[in-house]
This record gives structure tokens, C-alpha cells and sequence, in this order.
């Protein structure tokens, strides 16, 4: 693989499953240095820690258990990245948690949960990593977001008002450092490959008395005119482009990447 990020440092959230240790694991392959965080069960993250580490030609990637949900250990994942790495020159803001159920039943817990997840702690990892940004005078921030940073769909308020408010702290950002080497951008996904979002499907099937295959097709990816899931690489490989060569004059987009949901 062509080594486009050595010498670069990054720091990927949510990053011991799914998107994020997708995105991780290309970057380190990319050449970079790769700080992982986010929760699983200790074997999981040994082994995401592992495999990571394998690509950056070490025993393991430096790792952080920080509580997202708290602003405080928010800042401090910043700071022991920075010395674990010597830098943060890539912030990949991913983490994120979903509930869904009508507003006026809607848990005010669950509601607080994602918005500090969702969208508060991409402000605060930002706010936080933006100083040692300018001082190098380089930076990419990338904010996933989802194609429901754009769109609505019922029972979702508070991870589509989330969503949203990712992708306008995107732009604002954008423009606040468009004068310097520093880009911020959202990757916005339509429904991913994660077995996560696999898990769904048993349940889904049950519901309405068909196979899987058709509750995947008719019911989840009822938006995403291609009725195929997005694959983590797809999402990884974007990101990728957004830190490489030539991608310095994209920043404050909103790019989808959700089999043609938005396009319909």
C-alpha cells in the first residue's frame, strides 16, 4: 500500500469495532501512527489494539479508554494522545451510540447519552486538538456523521438532531481555520456492514415474517436505492482520500456515502 500518511499521527474514537477500527487499521496500513478508544470487551480490544499495532509495526496501538460522554475525559484523551504520539495531526471524530423510540417516549437519559456522544464530544476533541493544529500548521478533522446528518427518519430525534449538529459544526469549523492547512469535513454513511447493524436483522425478519435477505433489502436499506450495504472499507478509504494528497481544498463538505439515499 502506498504509504500516503507516514509521519502523521491520528487519533480515531470509537475505533475498537466497526467503522472506526476500520479507519484505524488503513491509516496505520497508510503508514500513520494510530492512537484507538472506545469500549468492548477486554479481548476485543486486545485484539483491535493487536491488529492495529501489527500495521504500524508494533506490539500493540496505543489505546484510550475515555468516557465520551464526559467533557473532561474528552480533553484528556487529547492530551495523552499527543504524548503517546508525539502529535494529533488527524482527529477522526466516529464514536457514537443510537436508541430509537417516538420523542414522547423518548428516555431523557438516553436523549443527554447521545447528544454527549454524538455531537459534544466531537466539539470538545476539536477544541482540544485545534491548538497543536495550528502550531504545526496541519491538520485534518474528520467527523462521521451519518446520512442522518442530513436526513430525517421517525423515532430517531435525538440521533438525527445530533447528526445535524455534526454537520454544522463540520462547516464552522471549516470556516474558522479556512485560512490554514487545517481542513474539517463530515463522511456522512448510509447504513454499514457492522455486526452491529447485522444484528438487527434476525429480529427485523421476525417482525414481518420474511427472510433476512428481504427484511434487509424491503426494510432496513428501505432509503438506499443501490440495496446493498455500505462496507466499512468503502467508508475507510474516503477517509483516507480526505487526509492524503490533494484533498486540502475539500473542507466543511458533508459527504455522503449511502448507495444513493440522498440522490432519491
Amino acid at each position: 500500500m502506498d504509504k500516503t500518511l507516514t509521519g502523521r499521527t491520528a487519533l480515531v474514537t470509537g475505533s475498537t469495532s466497526g467503522i472506526g477500527l476500520g479507519i484505524a487499521q488503513l491509516f496505520a496500513e497508510a503508514g500513520a501512527k494510530v492512537m484507538l478508544n472506545g469500549f468492548g470487551k477486554p479481548e476485543e480490544i486486545a485484539r483491535a489494539r493487536a491488529e492495529v499495532g501489527a500495521a504500524m509495526g508494533v506490539a500493540e496501538a496505543p489505546y484510550s479508554a475515555a468516557d465520551l460522554s464526559k467533557a473532561d475525559a474528552v480533553k484528556q484523551m487529547i492530551a495523552e494522545a499527543e504524548a503517546a504520539l508525539g502529535s494529533v495531526d488527524i482527529l477522526v471524530n466516529n464514536a457514537g451510540i443510537q436508541f430509537v423510540a417516538p420523542i414522547d417516549e423518548f428516555p431523557d437519559a438516553r436523549f443527554e447519552a447521545i447528544m454527549a456522544i454524538n455531537f459534544a464530544s466531537n466539539w470538545y476533541a476539536i477544541k482540544a486538538a485545534l491548538p497543536g493544529m495550528k502550531a504545526r500548521n496541519w491538520g485534518r478533522i474528520i467527523n462521521v456523521a451519518s446520512a442522518h446528518g442530513l436526513v430525517a427518519s421517525p423515532n430517531k430525534s435525538a440521533y438525527v438532531s445530533a447528526k445535524h449538529a455534526v454537520v454544522g459544526l463540520t462547516k464552522t469549523v471549516a470556516i474558522e481555520v479556512a485560512q490554514t492547512p487545517i481542513t474539517c469535513n463530515a463522511i456522512c454513511p448510509g447504513f454499514v456492514r457492522t455486526p452491529l447493524a447485522e444484528a438487527q436483522l434476525p429480529a427485523l425478519a421476525k417482525q414481518y415474517g420474511v427472510s433476512e435477505e428481504v427484511a434487509l433489502k424491503q426494510h432496513l436499506l428501505e432509503h438506499q436505492p443501490s440495496k446493498r450495504w455500505i462496507e466499512v472499507d468503502e467508508v475507510a478509504q474516503m477517509a483516507l482520500y480526505l487526509c492524503g494528497p490533494g484533498s486540502g481544498g475539500v473542507t466543511g463538505a458533508a459527504l455522503s456515502i449511502d448507495g444513493g439515499w440522498l440522490a432519491n
